[in-house]
C-alpha cells in the first residue's frame, strides 16, 4: 500500500518575500548585469568572509570552467579530481582539455584525503579539485599543504557547502578558487545559478569579464555608451538580475536555513543510531563544520544489498531519497569509454554509489517527518513494507 504522507527529499524554500523581490526587478527596466548581481556578490562576500571576492556566475559548473580558464589548466595537464562527485565537476575539466585523474575517497566523509591525492600527482598536474561531499569539508589543512609544496592550484567544488567552514574558514577560500551552485533544492536557490569566490581581487576582476564575453568595460564603466573592447576570449556565464535578487532575499536567512539542516541531521542521525551495519557519512571533528545537505545513510554487510529495496519501502510510505551519486564518475559510460574502468579500483567510491541512501534533512522537514523517517527506516530494514 501507497502512504497519503509524502516527506520530498529536496523542496526549495520560497517565500512570498522571495517572489516579491523577483517582482520588483520585473517593473523596473534592469533585467541582467545590474545593481542587484553587484549587491548579490558583496553580501555572499560578507557572508563567507576572509575578504572574499565574489563573481555571480550562471552555475557551479560555469564557475568551475571559468577557474580552469584563468588558471591556464589545458591540454597536457592533469587534474586530480575526486572519483565520488557530480559529474559535472569533471566535466569542467575535459572542457578544457586537461585529463581527470581519478582519486578514491575517505570512507566516513566521502572526501579526498592529502595521502590520496599525493599518491595521484604526477610531472603533468596542475590542480588539484576538491569536492565538499554533502557538505562535509575536506581536511584543507592538509590538503593544501601538499598541494603548496608541489605548486598546484586548488579548486575547491562548494556545490552542496553554503555554510561549510573548516578550522572557521569557508570553504572556497582555501585554494585558489571556490564554485557554489543555487540549484533549486541546494542551501539557497536562484532557480539557476553560481558563485565564483576568491580570496585575490586580481582574479575575481578577470574572471567577470570572462564570463562576459571577455569584454573589458561593462555598463558601468563605459564612458560612451555602446563602446568597449574585448582583449581576451569570454563566455556568456552571467547571471540575471532576477536571479541575484532572489538569491539575496535567500542569502538573509541563510542562518536560520543552516540551523534547521543541522538540527534535521542531528535528529535523524541519533534516531538512527541503534541500527547495525550501517555508516553514516559525517564530518570527523568539530573543527569541521558540515552544511548538512542531506544524510547519507550506508548500508554495510547484511543491508549492503539491499538498497534498491529499502529505497522502494521508503517511497511506499511517501518518503524522498536520493543517492549521492549513482556511479563513481570514471565509471559513467563517457568517461568508463574514454579512459577504461577497472572495477573495485576505487573501492570507497563504488561502495558509497552502491551502497547508500541520502535522506532528506532540509528546513522543510519538521520534528513529524524526522520521527517517521526513523520509524519507516527501521521497520523497512526489518524486512517489513509500509501499512497504513
Amino acid at each position: 500500500m501507497t502512504s497519503s504522507r509524502s516527506i520530498p527529499f529536496g523542496r526549495p524554500w520560497i517565500t512570498d518575500v522571495d517572489r516579491e523581490a523577483v517582482m520588483e526587478v520585473l517593473r523596473g527596466h534592469i533585467l541582467a548585469h545590474g545593481p542587484q548581481s553587484q549587491a548579490f556578490e558583496a553580501e555572499f562576500a560578507a557572508f563567507t568572509g576572509d575578504a572574499a571576492h565574489c563573481v555571480t556566475v550562471s552555475s557551479c559548473m560555469a564557475a568551475l570552467h571559468l577557474s580552469y580558464l584563468q588558471f591556464g589548466v589545458g591540454p597536457g595537464d592533469e587534474v586530480i579530481v575526486p572519483a565520488q562527485t557530480h559529474v559535472a565537476t569533471v566535466h569542467a575539466v575535459e572542457w578544457v582539455g586537461a585529463r581527470p585523474v581519478f582519486a578514491d575517497c575517505d570512507p566516513n566523509t566521502g572526501n579526498l584525503t592529502a595521502a590520496g591525492i599525493a599518491a595521484a600527482i604526477s610531472p603533468r598536474t596542475k590542480a588539484i579539485s576538491l569536492v565538499h561531499f554533502l557538505g562535509i569539508p575536506c581536511p584543507m589543512g592538509e590538503i593544501m599543504a601538499v598541494a603548496e609544496a608541489h605548486g598546484l592550484k586548488g579548486i575547491e567544488d562548494c556545490a552542496l557547502a553554503v555554510g561549510t567552514r573548516y578550522q572557521g574558514k569557508h570553504v572556497g577560500l582555501w585554494g585558489d578558487a571556490g564554485c557554489f551552485s543555487f540549484y533549486p533544492v541546494k542551501h539557497i536557490t536562484t532557480g539557476e545559478g553560481g558563485m565564483f569566490i576568491t580570496r585575490h581581487p586580481e582574479v575575481a576582476q578577470s574572471v567577470a569579464k570572462l564570463r562576459a564575453f571577455g569584454v573589458d568595460r561593462n555598463y558601468g564603466e563605459r564612458t560612451i555608451p555602446g563602446m568597449y573592447d574585448v582583449p581576451t576570449l569570454g563566455l556568456n556565464y552571467r547571471m540575471s538580475e532576477m536571479q541575484a535578487a532572489l538569491g539575496r532575499v535567500q542569502l538573509g536567512r541563510i542562518q536560520e536555513i543552516l540551523d534547521r539542516r543541522r538540527a534535521n541531521f542531528a535528529g535523524l542521525k541519533s534516531g538512527l543510531s541503534d541500527l547495525r551495519d550501517v555508516t553514516i557519512l559525517d564530518s570527523p571533528s568539530p573543527e569541521a563544520q558540515s552544511s548538512h545537505y542531506c544524510l547519507s545513510l550506508v548500508l554495510e554487510r547484511a543491508h549492503r544489498e539491499a538498497r534498491d529495496e529499502v529505497i522502494a519501502g521508503l517511497k511506499a510510505a511517501g518518503i524522498g531519497t536520493s543517492i549521492y551519486y549513482p556511479h563513481p564518475v570514471p565509471r559513467l559510460a563517457y568517461y568508463r569509454n574514454k579512459y577504461g574502468y577497472e572495477s573495485g579500483r576505487f573501492h570507497q567510491a563504488e561502495r558509497i554509489s552502491d551502497q547508500a541512501i541520502a535522506l532528506p534533512v532540509g528546513p522543510h522537514l519538521v520534528d513529524a517527518d524526522l520521527a517517521f523517517i526513523i520509524e519507516q527506516l527501521h521497520l523497512v530494514l526489518k524486512g517489513k513494507t509500509y501499512e497504513q
